[in-house]
């Protein structure tokens, strides 16, 4: 008899086109994160059709399609729904142009330029096929649809909204992810592999003056400076080599003019860390050292530090890792990998850690093959391979959409099909 995965994936030729005209519409309707209300309605009537129980705005958009197939584990796998505010420059026939009016009144557009549009017409196409073959596997399926994912708020959204009630409770919970690999690529890894980050603000105060009288004034843009060189200390002289951080200041803002020394100085910075031990570790530092320069220039107040977002790391249960290992390997042989460290960061594990559920997460490639291949052996993958969040990103259609529908359905079947016994 042949395997459960091999019944299930028979029926993908049969869906394939449809999937791809799918995916061409949703990349050219992108959303932004807790407005994905055209994506959110057609995934909720997709999953209705192949006869799903759904439930729809969970926290603000997301989706749940929950199917039972008899006795046995409860898998949830999860897609992110949302796009960024990027103007697209691809060129692609079915390229977005669609724009949205911002907080502040202006026209901003929007573009699918990480790749979560992947994710939702793949996941779709699993539930599909998994509906298709009740016969070939036993036990629940569940389908999470997560809006504002990067936001770092949507896994959130969809907890507070009562998530945990709503679905059966999982055995493990499974996510994927596109990135800058040859489509084809899928790979996993144990333990830590997205790391945490989190964004701060700070605000320096000092007092304003006269450009040419510094001596009347505490000068906030020295101590920015000052905060900017000092920051970078602390990878390098208080982590340890071995174990990677990284401190980025992208912003700083302060003064109106030349000849105006200010009142404040702004500066926004981004770290990523990979355990919470580290994590903590850079957090105080970053204060101690902010505060210790606001002390050292005599500032008349102490500086603020606010965090705007954070994410947590994502570790891969050693067990539910090697599992999927197992079965990616058995089943993508040589296109199976153990993927590198990452250092991009999202919010999925919010989901399983509030239900209690062991979980993994992988990447999938999608770019083109001989164009990744060209690249690498040139050496300028960085240079000439666009990356997520790139306004020219664009994973080929195939064998992307194919390669990432069949690893979430190897991946289920590990426990619904015990193909990872």
């Amino acid at each position: 008899m042949s395997a459960p995965s091999d019944r299930i994936l028979a029926g993908l030729p049969g869906i394939r086109r449809a999937t791809e005209d799918f995916y061409k519409d949703l990349h050219a309707h992108p959303e932004l994160g807790n407005h994905e209300h055209r994506t959110a309605s057609r995934i909720a009537e997709l999953l209705r059709s192949a006869q799903y129980e759904v439930t729809e705005n969970i926290g603000t958009t997301g989706v749940v399609g929950v199917m039972a197939n008899g006795d046995g584990p409860t898998v949830l796998l999860r897609a992110d729904m949302d796009a960024l505010p990027v103007h697209e420059a691809t060129g692609l026939p079915y390229a977005s142009t669609a724009t949205v009016t911002g907080d502040d009144g202006q026209e901003q557009p929007v573009m699918h330029a990480c790749g979560h549009d992947v994710h939702v017409t793949c996941l779709l196409a699993f539930a599909q096929l998994m509906a298709d073959a009740k016969d070939a596997w036993q036990g629940t399926v569940i389908a999470l649809f997560q809006p504002s994912e990067e936001n770092g708020d949507g896994a959130d959204a969809m907890v507070d909204g009562g998530l945990a009630g709503l679905v059966p409770k999982p055995d493990v919970a499974l996510a994927q992810h596109v990135l800058v690999y040859p489509a084809g690529y899928v790979g996993v890894r144990q333990g830590s592999f997205l790391s945490a980050a989190d964004s701060l603000r700070v605000t320096l105060y000092g007092r304003g003056a006269h450009g040419s009288m510094p001596q009347a004034a505490v000068d906030p843009v020295v101590m920015a400076a000052m905060c900017v060189v000092r920051l970078q200390t602390i990878v390098s002289r208080e982590v340890a080599a071995t174990t990677p951080a990284v401190i980025t200041v992208g912003s700083i803002k302060a003064g109106t003019g030349p000849n105006i020394i200010p009142d404040s100085a702004v500066i926004e910075l981004n770290v990523r860390t990979y355990d919470d031990a580290t994590r903590k570790q850079v957090l105080d530092a970053i204060g101690r050292c902010v505060n210790a320069e606001a002390t050292a220039s005599n500032a008349p107040k102490a500086p603020l530090i606010e965090r705007l977002n954070a994410f947590p790391p994502k570790v891969n249960d050693a067990g539910v890792a090697d599992r999927l290992d197992k079965a990616f390997r058995a089943h993508f042989g040589d296109g199976a990998h153990t993927i590198d460290l990452q250092t991009a960061s999202e919010d999925f594990s919010r989901i399983p850690d509030t239900l209690g559920a062991p979980y993994a997460y992988w990447g999938i490639g999608g770019i083109e093959p001989d164009t990744y291949r060209k690249a690498s052996e040139q050496g300028t993958i960085a240079q000439d391979i666009p990356v997520n969040h790139s306004p020219f990103f664009a994973p080929v259609i195939q064998p992307t959409l194919d390669t990432g529908i069949t690893a979430l359905t190897v991946a289920a079947l590990a426990w619904l099909g015990n193909e990872g016994d």
